[in-house]
């Protein structure tokens, strides 16, 4: 492991977070909390896991060979040095420079609010009684509102309200989800997490894909109170169960009853085709994990991720076999070391 990973990771420890997962881990486990300590040093040096790692994927019950299939965040982090370049992160990262980017495969109106076009705003409100207000940066969903016009005494009112928050904010007419997605959950926009590697061959990969649903929020995010549910990436079957981050499983959603276990996605191909010409729109931002939502016209982005994250894609409840993501990196680089000796 990197000598810059492990400076950071002692920099930016929580020591008291630390012990409390070592304290856990010891009443379930028996083992000493020193013996823990040292396990939890060896595997970040070795495989990059910082202690959440180590609690998340149950590095405790793990030999050496299954904990080197796991993605931790320090690999996670190198895949991004690898592939991102930071000097384009923030078409990501900028919700307003996204949408501006990757238009053709948003299927949605949407207008930034700047401060200086009020006439376009208004327009877009006369046009939506009803749409979403996203900050244009941000993450786990937070800051997300869902607005109505008509609970405002005109659209003018309406419009001081969101150019007070300008020009971090774009306005998004509301997605018609698909009926077979909604009548999992309809109270959200429940996505698909499709994470893509741009191979310096050009040739696009399609890593892994996980749903995600909404439950009790308007939001699907794992980290404000959605579920997450692996699924084959190759053939949009949803595979597994879904889990809630207090890890309640639910193979039918507990809303309304919809078996989530066993759902096959419409327009699958689309999808994957859909994120395949997505991948190539930046190419210096090759690995990104691009939310999916499905409609009844087809497959559009909802937004797409420079840093796509770790922990999702291999949960101990979705892992029987103890084996992590980490190898379908390797195959591709393998794959990638082929193509270039051609």
């Amino acid at each position: 492991m990197k000598v810059k990973y492990l400076v950071q990771r002692v920099l930016n420890m929580n020591y008291k977070a630390m012990l409390d997962k070592i304290s856990s881990i010891h009443q379930k486990t028996g083992r000493s909390r020193l013996s823990i300590f040292w396990d939890m040093q060896e595997c970040a040096r070795k495989y990059g896991a910082g202690y959440m790692d180590y609690d998340l994927f149950e590095m405790y019950n793990l030999t050496p060979e299954q904990r080197d299939t796991y993605l931790t965040r320090g690999r996670n982090n190198d895949i991004v040095v690898k592939y991102n370049d930071k000097d384009h992160m923030d078409d990501f990262g900028d919700k307003i420079k996204f949408n501006a980017r990757f238009k053709q495969f948003l299927h949605r109106d949407w207008v930034p609010v700047t401060g200086e076009n009020r006439g376009d705003v208004i327009a877009f409100l006369a046009r939506h009684p009803v749409f979403m207000a996203k900050p244009s940066q941000g993450s786990c969903g937070w800051g997300i509102e869902k607005l109505k016009t008509g609970s405002y005494p005109s659209l003018e009112a309406l419009y001081s309200h969101l150019v007070e928050r300008a020009p971090l904010l774009e306005l998004e007419e509301v997605i018609e989800q698909h009926p077979a997605v909604s009548a999992i959950y309809p109270g959200s926009i429940n996505t698909v997490r499709m994470v893509t590697i741009r191979g310096k061959s050009g040739k696009v990969y399609l890593v892994t894909a996980m749903f995600r649903i909404g439950n009790g929020k308007f939001v699907d995010n794992f980290n404000s109170g959605g579920m997450v549910a692996p699924m084959d990436p190759e053939t949009g079957a949803v595979i597994d169960r879904a889990l809630d981050k207090q890890k309640n499983l639910y193979a039918d959603h507990p809303a309304t009853g919809t078996r989530i276990k066993g759902f096959m996605f419409p327009d699958w191909e689309k999808a994957r085709a859909l994120v395949t010409e997505a991948a190539q729109i930046i190419p210096e931002v090759g690995y990104v994990g691009w939310d999916v939502c499905f409609t009844p016209e087809g497959p559009c982005l909802v937004e797409g991720n420079q840093f796509p994250g770790h922990d999702i894609y291999q949960l101990p409840v979705h892992t029987p076999d103890k084996i992590g993501i980490m190898p379908r990196f390797r195959a591709i680089e393998a794959e990638e070391e082929k193509l270039k000796k051609q």
